[in-house]
């Protein structure tokens, strides 16, 4: 705390959510987090959090300054950083959001070997299937995949996936498999309700397209819903290889129609609007960029 100013402070109480909260990550005493922050607001002569029901909430002038802030921090760290020397790497907490099941099978394995790469750096990620406030959330870097729906935001692509209607072998020898996209109205379908889902699936084959309207009696906003009730035999769903590579590798989950094809969806990387990125957020970036180009599964007896 010596050496953390007041700014660090309020910035890591807003990110925390309460004093208490910001206090705990900080290893000192709630009053000593309080104080620094009404020095704070004493010294700006504005009023810079709210209590309320849901606990702490910055107020406009509140965000207006973390904003700024945290970018005055980062930029303060990547130059102590680079008066170092390259080789010392990056340091700090870098806050990452992205997709749940995505994350689980396509990051985390991987994570170990970037933060062996740079032992100063802590990574504090949010998962969620939802579209968040990175501003709000204090979030560097979000993982995003589909289209962007927010053309203010500072995006960066990172990969693309195919995209499969898939099903397991004893779905498909219960229900038989299906040889046109109409079959699949035949089908029980699990259903991925939010952005990039839905319940209609469009197909393309040879310059024609063809949409169907499948149906099933379970809807979820969650991939890792729709990826389980797949696996345990409950019907057919459309998911990028992104959401089950190693099940495709070792054929627990069929590819059906592979003649046809559907729309791939794109991975973006997202940045806070209206700030440079990071040095640590582009380096995270660098790092899944990379590592999507490399497979997470091996063949069976490699």
């Amino acid at each position: 705390m010596d050496r953390m100013t007041a700014m660090e402070v309020f910035c890591r109480v807003v990110e925390a959510g309460s004093f208490s909260a910001a206090a705990r990550d900080l290893n000192v005493g709630q009053p000593a987090v309080s104080k620094s922050v009404a020095q704070l607001e004493d010294r700006l002569g504005v009023r810079l959090l709210l209590r309320s029901a849901r606990g702490l909430a910055p107020t406009e002038a509140g965000m207006s300054f973390y904003a700024r802030a945290k970018r005055s921090i980062e930029e303060a760290d990547e130059a102590e950083v680079a008066a170092r020397g390259e080789g010392s790497g990056l340091a700090g907490r870098l806050r990452v959001a992205a997709a749940v099941t995505f994350t689980r099978i396509n990051i985390a394995p991987r994570l170990p070997a970037f933060l062996a790469a740079h032992p100063e750096l802590e990574i504090d990620m949010m998962l969620d299937d939802r579209d968040i406030d990175l501003v709000e959330e204090g979030i560097d870097i979000s993982l995003r995949m589909g289209k962007l729906s927010d053309s203010a935001l500072t995006a960066r692509k990172l990969g693309e996936s195919s995209r499969h209607i898939v099903a397991t072998p004893a779905y498909l020898a219960r229900a038989g498999t299906p040889a046109t996209p109409a079959d699949l109205l035949s089908h029980e379908a699990v259903i991925y309700s939010r952005r990039g889902g839905g319940d209609v699936w469009t197909f393309s084959r040879g310059g024609a397209e063809t949409s169907v309207t499948v149906k099933g009696r379970v809807r979820a906003s969650a991939a890792e819903v729709v990826r389980e009730a797949v696996l345990a035999d409950g019907g057919i769903a459309m998911m990028s290889a992104w959401m089950c590579p190693c099940e495709l590798e070792r054929g627990e989950l069929v590819v059906l129609l592979p003649e046809w094809e559907l729309p791939r969806i794109d991975l973006w990387a997202l940045f806070p609007t209206g700030r440079m990125s990071s040095a640590k957020a582009r380096a995270f970036a660098d790092f899944v960029e990379n590592a999507l180009r490399t497979p997470i599964c091996h063949s069976a007896g490699e």
